[in-house]
């Protein structure tokens, strides 16, 4: 699967340059998910800004990476989705277990202040 990754200390913007996420791709991105936490990443931002289309293994690859990073008290935010997308987390209920922003900017604004207020407690 082919991104394009904008790394730094606070969070990882994952950006997939496909058009489907399915059972083909989906494999891949759980990997890669779980490597970028074994690598350090302490917030993931997935920007489906390029996705057109999503199957139940791009959700379970989605549902992967939420659980990971959630368990370390991370972020994993998801950002730009079309509709297409939008109707399928909705008619799966997962709109309301993962974290869904209109834009990229504020998926990043979402995890400076995750960051702030871990750093006050």
């Amino acid at each position: 699967m082919k991104y394009e990754i904008e790394k730094n200390d606070l969070y990882y913007v994952l950006t997939p340059k496909e058009e489907k996420i399915d059972s083909v791709l989906a494999p891949t991105l759980k990997a890669d998910l779980i490597t970028y936490e074994v690598e350090g990443a302490k917030n993931i931002i997935i920007d489906l800004k390029n996705v057109k289309f999503m199957d139940s293994s791009g959700l379970s690859a989605l549902l992967v990476g939420n659980r990971t990073f959630r368990e370390k008290n991370c972020s994993f935010v998801i950002c730009n989705i079309n509709s297409h997308i939008q109707k399928v987390l909705q008619i799966s209920k997962l709109d309301t277990v993962l974290d869904i922003l209109p834009s990229c900017q504020e998926a990043i604004d979402s995890i400076q202040l995750d960051e702030i207020e871990k750093g006050m407690n």
